[in-house]
């Protein structure tokens, strides 16, 4: 088989990397990439944006699969193109993919078909939004409604936090049309937990949990960021409670998605809040968690892509997992998520299985970035600690001169 992967983060390499350790595939292609994924795919020049182009691509190569990373390309319709020109491409419609593309839909949905989630308003008034900050209390979250890379979730703990977070979105326009609305969300106190499915029409596939470290800097202080690490698994939460969350949150979405004649096939995302009631819904998203996918799938023994062909052809294949913990840290350009210079050159990586290149380019036979995320180092151990002392050790010897990463992933929970 041929395998289109669209994307060039660290989540493509991750997938690209994946595919290619299976027996069916012969070959991967990665568009638009990245230099270093070249060991893993061979890289189209053309942009994950570029939907006429890839539907000509897929053709002409032939490929027989092509899975959507990112966020962006489902909202506009990838997947229903590629559809409509008879080519096998796993990922969810552009109405599926709305549960992610707007929060005030996913809030709505989840009203509608009871899943557990915090109150909410949503609304385009600053006023308004001001108004009802002050009424409801600090700390609230505050959500850009569109799609924000991440960046647009203030969890504000002060009535000035809550004042400026509201103030960049709805008045700086910092998000453009993605915050033309907000949608402000009851604070949930408890751990999070990722928890990913493969699914296709109501038959879910629930993967191994996750954890992501989303603040920018060690003691989770900072700005927010799209993720600077994750481990799995995460054994704070025991199978019980993992399958409470499959029953009361995975499962109706993908049967309320069907229902509401917007069936989801694809990766289907919860961020979940694991409170003293159970746990509650504070994202969902239409893809594969980026760095959530770096820890997850070297845990998964199954082979992807008899998984992924044989859930679209109406079956429900078992996922096997390893008991190795995987514990992943992203070293990103330094002032990311602010601004930060592009085009800086790393001069020494370390050698591991589980090095995933994201914002980096190639100058003269060397690594420059070329984004916020430049790369994750992921390690396996028998243990968390273990995974973790020795991807500690290997980031030894990355170049950090213009790169920074957090030094406590995996800590708070290591550390009980």
């Amino acid at each position: 088989m041929n395998v289109l992967v669209i994307g060039g983060g660290g989540r493509e390499h991750t997938l690209a990397w994946t595919f290619s350790k299976s027996p069916r595939v012969e070959k991967v292609y990665a568009a638009p990439g990245n230099p270093g994924m070249k060991n893993t795919a061979e890289c189209i020049k053309l942009k994950d944006d570029d939907i006429n182009g890839l539907v000509q691509f897929a053709k002409d190569a032939q490929v027989d699969l092509t899975v959507v990373g990112p966020e962006a390309p489902l909202l506009a319709g990838m997947v229903n193109r590629f559809e409509e020109a008879g080519l096998r491409v796993f990922g969810p419609t552009e109405e599926a993919a709305l549960i992610e593309g707007s929060k005030s839909f996913a809030k709505a949905f989840m009203q509608r078909h009871n899943i557990p989630t915090g109150t909410y308003k949503v609304t385009s008034d600053y006023e308004e939004a001001v108004r009802h900050v002050e009424k409801e209390g600090v700390p609230i979250v505050i959500k850009a409604d569109g799609l924000a890379a991440g960046k647009g979730v203030t969890v504000a703990f002060t009535q000035e936090e809550a004042d400026q977070a509201l103030q960049r979105i709805l008045l700086d326009h910092t998000f453009g049309e993605a915050g033309a609305r907000v949608v402000l969300e009851e604070y949930l106190q408890g751990e999070e937990l990722s928890l990913m499915a493969f699914v296709h029409g109501t038959t879910v596939l629930p993967m191994a949990g996750a954890q992501d470290h989303k603040r920018a800097y060690d003691g989770d202080e900072g700005p927010n960021t799209g993720g600077m690490g994750a481990y799995s698994p995460v054994p704070q939460f025991n199978e019980a409670e993992v399958d409470r969350a499959v029953r009361d949150i995975l499962q109706p979405a993908a049967d309320g998605l069907a229902a509401e004649d917007r069936s989801f096939t694809g990766i289907l995302y919860a961020g979940l809040m694991m409170t003293g009631e159970g746990p509650k819904v504070i994202e969902f998203n239409a893809r594969f968690g980026d760095p959530e996918a770096q820890v997850v799938l070297p845990r998964l023994e199954s082979d992807m892509t008899e998984v992924i062909l044989e859930l679209m052809e109406g079956g429900a294949p078992e996922l096997i997992w390893s008991d190795e913990a995987v514990l992943g840290v992203v070293a990103a350009s330094k002032g990311y998520p602010g601004p930060y210079d592009k085009g800086a050159s790393i001069s020494s990586v370390p050698e591991s299985e589980l090095l995933f290149f994201a914002g980096v380019g190639e100058q003269d036979g060397r690594y420059v970035t070329a984004g916020g995320r430049v790369l994750l180092l992921a390690e396996k151990g028998a243990t968390l600690e273990e995974a973790q002392t020795t991807v500690y050790k290997k980031l030894e010897e990355l170049d950090t001169s213009h790169l920074f990463f957090r030094k406590d992933i995996g800590h708070h929970i290591i550390s009980r």
